[in-house]
Order: structure tokens, then sequence, then C-alpha cells
């Protein structure tokens, strides 16, 4: 599809990519749910908490099209999809623009976030800060003279933001405590997201290594990055399968399990096919596998009570 073909809105969207914003919020989910279990839910903190991991997101998505595009890593050659700026049809000035807004939006959420949820200060400050080392994390990921995406270390900051800041973040907010039972869902959140961003990595492996973007599938190569592919959805079903042994009784808690024949089927075909071309079918199967294993995993907490 050439630049002329779509309109700026079309073009918008596809920087947006309104199809990873539910990463984001099925971590908030997650969490939100093992405060349900714990009796501590409260409804506005959750929905705060839900549009400013969304914010987040979209700054992320926006930040990581603009610092892509301006080191010249996204070419024509590329497997993925082209995004406005790629296209020529969203301006650096006008991406500007944009990123300043998303982070005043976000600002603006997550204080109204932390003045509901916080009830001392010393929390108000601490989460202020988390706040804007997540702002910072997101747009430093592909911009800056040494982004840290190329350098391998996306992976370990998805883990950290999409799995244990997010679900112990969104517990913590909500019973204004801190409890252990957050920490096997927080990893396997976390490992089911940082999948995802291996299969986009995987995918562009060899339009990587010509952009110098040293992914940590770049440095693992096709054939050790999917090994560490199945490690980390094997991981994250251990994690959610350990967390039930140890804090629920009863069947509901493993609904799940429903899940596994999906990740596995999708383990199989990404162990099947080497190919880059192979890969973009399964960014979204990944995303898809990660959501209802999240969801499933959440009834079941709810239900358990």
């Amino acid at each position: 599809m050439n630049s002329s073909s779509i309109s700026r809105k079309q073009a918008w969207l596809e920087s947006l990519r309104p199809k990873t914003l539910p990463l984001g919020v099925i971590a908030i989910v997650t969490g939100s749910a093992l405060t349900y279990l714990t009796g501590n839910f409260k409804w506005p903190v959750a929905l705060l908490s839900i549009i400013t991991a969304g914010l987040l997101q979209i700054l992320s998505n926006l930040a990581n099209d603009y610092g892509d595009a301006v080191k010249g890593s996204d070419t024509a050659e590329r497997i993925g999809p082209l995004r406005g700026m790629q296209k020529g049809i969203i301006t650096k000035e006008d991406m500007k623009k944009a990123l300043k807004l998303n982070i005043f939006a976000a600002c603006l959420s997550g204080i109204l976030l932390i003045v509901v949820a916080c009830e001392k200060p010393e929390d108000a400050i601490g989460f202020l800060a988390l706040g804007l080392v997540a702002i910072v994390a997101a747009i430093t990921y592909t911009v800056g003279k040494k982004p840290y995406g190329y350098l391998g270390l996306g992976d370990i900051s998805v883990l950290i933001f999409f799995g244990w800041l997010s679900v112990i973040g969104t517990f913590y907010l909500q019973a204004n405590s801190f409890n252990p039972i957050t920490i096997l869902p927080a990893t396997a959140c976390g490992l089911l997201s940082v999948a995802v961003l291996n299969i986009n990595n995987m995918r562009d492996i060899e339009n990587d290594v010509k952009a110098g973007k040293n992914t940590l599938a770049v440095r693992l190569g096709p054939e050790g990055a999917r090994i560490y592919h199945t490690i980390l959805i094997v991981a994250a079903i251990l994690c959610l399968a350990f967390f039930n042994l140890m804090y629920l009784q009863g069947w509901s808690g493993w609904l799940f399990l429903l899940a596994v024949p999906m990740l596995m089927n999708h383990v199989r075909k990404v162990l099947s096919d080497p190919t880059p071309e192979g890969m973009r079918p399964m960014l979204e199967n990944m995303v898809k596998a990660a959501l209802v294993t999240n969801v499933l995993f959440s009834i079941g907490v709810v239900l358990s009570k």
C-alpha cells in the first residue's frame, strides 16, 4: 500500500497501534482481580489505572515510530508494516506535537490516579516517580543517542512495566499495601508481553541487523530466539500454575488452562517456521493468546473468592 492510498486518519491509527492497547490494559485487569480476591477492589482506581496504562502504551507506540523513522530503521525491506512517518504522511513535527500532547494527557491521568488512590504522602511521591520513569522509558526505547531498545534491553523493560509494575502497582494502589500474592501473576503477565515483543523482533531480525538495532532476538539469532520464545511461554504457564497451587482452592483458578492448547499451538508454529514472513501472522496470534490467558486467569481468580 503506497502513501497516497491511505488517509492521514488511517496513518495515525497505524501509528497508534490500537491492537496493542489491550496488552497494557489486561495487566491492570489482572492486578484488579487480585485486589478483588483480597477484598480491596476499588472501581475508580481501577478505571484510572486503565486509562493511564492505555495512554502510556500509546506514548510508547508513537515514540517507537518516531525513533525508528528518525534512525531509518524501518525501511521498505521490513517484513512488518510501515507506519505513517515511514510512508511520509505524518511529519516529524506532527509526531512531536502528538508526543507532547500524549505526555500531557498521561501526566494528567497519572496525577489524578495518585490523588484518588494514595493515602500516604510517601506513596504519592513514589508513584509520581514511577510514573515519570515510565514516561521516560516509553520515549527512550527508540529515541535518543543510545535507545535501550537498540541495545537488547527491551525485553526486561517490558517485563518490568507490563508485568511487575502494572500488576503489583495496580494492587498496591487499590490495597495501599504490597502482597506477595501478586508476584507470580505479575511475572506471568510480563512474560507473555515479552513474548509478543519477541515475535515482533524475530520478524524484523534481518532488517534490524542492517539498521544496527541489536534487539535480544538479533543477539540470540533466529534459532535461539525461538527457543527463548518457548521458554517465555512455558515459564508464564508455570507461574500461573504455582500461583494456583499456593493461593487458590477449587477448580475456577485453573480456567487459564483452557488457553494452554492455544499457546502450545502457537509455540509449535513458531518452531516449525524459521522465516521472517512466517512471524507476521504469529504476532497477532501471540497477542490474542496472551489476552485469552490473562482474561481466563482473572475470571478464575474472581470466581475463586
